[in-house]
């Protein structure tokens, strides 16, 4: 039967991510686990379950503070969980430090309330998690003064809170901006961009203004995939779900300007859209009305705006045409975090394919296309694409040679400006 003394760190935090984040599709809910526990083996021939594993993935290697949490994620939590109901108008951005026992029978529940502490510089809650029987009186007392939660586990994987935090503002660092931002509507997931051409996304906005049924408008004159056309839409910030349904947001309602502007309605602008079914020429050159509109729209979304601004400065560099494995690379030496979730996959093998147990990337794991996030490589390049801001479309991740695909700026500005 198994006891408290038996349990791991990775067991530990394994039970408080489920307690803490138990549904991986809650909306405004993202949480990843730190890189070292991707490896085989926790400690010296104690090989870490693949069941735990599956439940700690994905990882990454973020910093918070000065350290980097053994998990770190965003969510709105239950009330037995915090010291408050409610934080602003956002979910938290919250901070794990786990403590098991190790081979000596040892867990070091103090060291994990400090270094939960340390993450208050960054993160609005921060928790130790760490087996029931390990957690003393002083140590609660010495979390309650610091404000930092308690998380007893038992062996039967039970998670009780022993003592809750108070949610706190603080600043945010780049890197936690990135777990942020993967837990809003906008974030890089599987299903962000399913489409490869921006007429699919704009076409949304313009069929939900129209008087008839909006998905059936859609599907017959701008694309049969509505849902892929709904889920990219929401993902460029074109529309969004409120209390009627999905809704136009201000963005949205630019589109339909704009086509009320050009063609007096949106049944004339739709004429031109399936005129457009199936075109494979660049979108700006087809239609540099239209090309412009996507620029502006592809710009907003934050992922556009740190790809451009850093292929510029390897431009300034002298690299001018930088391959996608340049390209990551460079990236992960500025922006680690938000580099990982944007380009790698996020399932236990690939993560931990690509990065070795300290967050670094495995170089030579960046030439194989199947690592790469879909999303990003296939259909947000092409939208870049047909907006006129990068060279080549995208490829999907089957038929990708990373070492020459180009992600080069079509207009890139001179190093004197």
């Amino acid at each position: 039967m198994a006891t408290a003394a038996s349990l791991s760190e990775p067991q530990v935090l394994a039970h408080a991510k489920r307690r803490l984040f138990p549904e991986t599709d809650e909306p405004n809910t993202y949480a990843v686990c730190d890189t070292q526990f991707g490896t085989d083996e926790w400690l010296h021939g104690e090989p870490i379950p693949a069941e735990v594993r599956e439940r700690l993935a994905p990882f990454n290697h973020v910093r918070v503070g000065s350290g980097y949490p053994d998990l770190v994620g965003v969510r709105v939590l239950e009330d037995d969980l915090l010291a408050v109901e409610r934080f602003g108008e956002h979910p938290p951005l919250i901070a794990i430090e786990a403590k098991g026992y190790t081979g000596t029978g040892t867990a070091d529940v103090e060291r994990g309330v400090v270094q939960a502490y340390d993450r208050l510089h960054e993160a609005n809650a921060a928790y130790l998690a760490a087996p029931d029987d390990s957690i003393t009186q002083s140590v609660r007392t010495l979390a309650r003064e610091l404000n930092v939660g308690v998380l007893g586990v038992d062996a039967d994987g039970r998670v009780d809170p022993l003592e809750v935090p108070r949610v706190v503002g603080n600043r945010t660092s780049d890197e936690a901006t990135a777990i942020r931002f993967q837990a809003t509507a906008q974030g890089v997931a599987d299903r962000s961009f399913g489409l490869n051409h921006p007429k699919n996304y704009l076409g949304v906005p313009l069929a939900l203004y129209h008087p008839g049924e909006t998905w059936d408008v859609l599907a017959e004159r701008v694309v049969g995939a509505v849902d892929g056309a709904r889920s990219g839409a929401a993902f460029l910030g074109l529309v969004e779900e409120g209390p009627r349904g999905v809704e136009l947001t201000p963005m949205g309602r630019e589109v339909v300007r704009f086509a009320l502007g050009r063609y007096g309605s949106v049944d004339a602008a739709l004429d031109e859209f399936d005129d457009w079914r199936g075109s494979r020429g660049r979108f700006c050159d087809v239609a540099p009305d239209w090309g412009l509109l996507t620029r502006r729209v592809v710009w907003t979304y934050p992922a556009t705006r740190l790809l451009v601004e850093e292929l510029q400065t390897m431009h300034g560099d002298g690299i001018a045409d930088p391959s996608l494995v340049d390209l990551v690379e460079w990236l992960h030496v500025h922006h680690p975090t938000f580099t990982v979730e944007l380009f790698v996959r996020g399932t236990d093998e690939v993560r931990s394919r690509v990065l070795d147990g300290d967050g670094d990337l495995r170089v030579g794991e960046l030439r194989d296309g199947d690592v790469y996030h879909s999303p990003t490589v296939f259909q947000l390049k092409a939208m870049l694409y047909h907006a006129g801001i990068v060279t080549d479309r995208g490829a999907e991740p089957s038929r990708l040679d990373p070492t020459s695909d180009s992600w080069a700026l079509r207009e890139p500005l001179s190093s004197s400006s």
